[in-house]
């Protein structure tokens, strides 16, 4: 009996071992609400009146830390424009959110270009004293060398018809009416966000934390999306200093900011993950590893520093 009982508990215990982070017995009751900040081309709860809005930015691990206990709140920005507009916008929402709620503070997680914008609000809009953390994921606090490539690759005659048909379509597809390729292209070059950092400096009293992820082998199987990119990006990173680990648009010394937290695990068949895949847009990172756990520890690690 004492061997069935031994092994028994070993064989439950392997199973919470591969059951990662994501367990039930973890709870983010107590927490400040937090609130994600999208990226780039992003959307958010608030969107649904939109075409891209019958997809899920996040998919679905806004529920998921609702179901551990957590207020979240997702708001949509402009898809497309500069760190400060969106920032505006983000400061807007969030006010009105805490204002409704009754809430004294906030956690923010943003993911990709949301952690700048983000970065932009608490430091120049006077929202210091309203956010605890701020985690930021896979964001390129020192530029992408992506929005180098293009807006240094296409003609200064051709960028603004290009702008504007993207623009067109953006609008068609996210909604609002002030989107701005080039803007939002310009907010990332490695020029830009160097003199982002100088004016955008970590405020006293907020807590920063950063993830970020890379692509080992840029197979088009598990990186549909960003298996492409990822050569270009890491040609680009070394040109500019920046190493050739990346994302598939943020090289992975770019995502480092505040508190170095590191990079999801994930198991010996997964050819690492890409910008999609570590928020789990459009669900593509639950295949690869476990998404649901690492964003628990992400927002764990909030709230245990609140």
């Amino acid at each position: 009996m004492k061997l069935k009982a031994a092994a028994l508990a070993a064989l439950v215990g392997a199973s919470q071992i591969f059951a990662g982070a994501g367990s039930s017995q973890t709870s983010l009751a107590g927490s400040y609400p937090i609130v994600l900040s999208h990226g780039m081309f992003g959307w958010g709860d608030s969107d649904n009146n939109s075409l891209i809005g019958i997809f899920r930015y996040w998919g679905g691990l806004d529920d998921f830390l609702r179901s551990k206990g957590a207020v979240v709140y997702a708001p949509g920005k402009t898809a497309l424009q500069s760190n400060a507009y969106r920032g505006q916008e983000l400061k807007t929402k969030i006010q009105q959110f805490m204002a409704s709620g009754g809430f004294s503070k906030v956690h923010i997680i943003g993911h990709s270009q949301g952690g700048l914008d983000s970065r932009y609000m608490i430091s120049n809009l006077g929202m210091a004293s309203s956010v605890a953390t701020l985690t930021s994921l896979s964001t390129p606090h020192y530029g992408s060398p992506i929005a180098d490539i293009v807006l240094g690759v296409v003609p200064s005659w051709l960028m603004p018809y290009a702008s504007a048909a993207i623009n067109g379509l953006v609008k068609i597809v996210w909604g609002g009416t002030a989107q701005n390729l080039n803007a939002s292209l310009s907010s990332l070059t490695t020029t830009n966000s160097a003199a982002f950092n100088s004016t955008t400096p970590n405020t006293a009293g907020v807590k920063y934390y950063s993830y970020g992820s890379k692509v080992t082998f840029p197979d088009l199987i598990q990186h549909p999306l960003m298996g492409l990119i990822v050569p270009i990006t890491a040609i680009g990173g070394a040109a500019k200093g920046q190493g050739m680990d990346n994302d598939g648009l943020v090289p992975l010394s770019s995502a480092k900011w505040g508190t170095w937290k590191g990079s999801p695990s994930y198991s010996f068949f997964t050819t690492g993950l890409d910008h999609l895949e570590v928020s789990n847009t459009l669900s593509l990172g639950q295949t690869w590893f476990d998404v649901q756990g690492f964003w628990l520890s992400m927002a764990q690690n909030a709230k245990n520093n609140q």
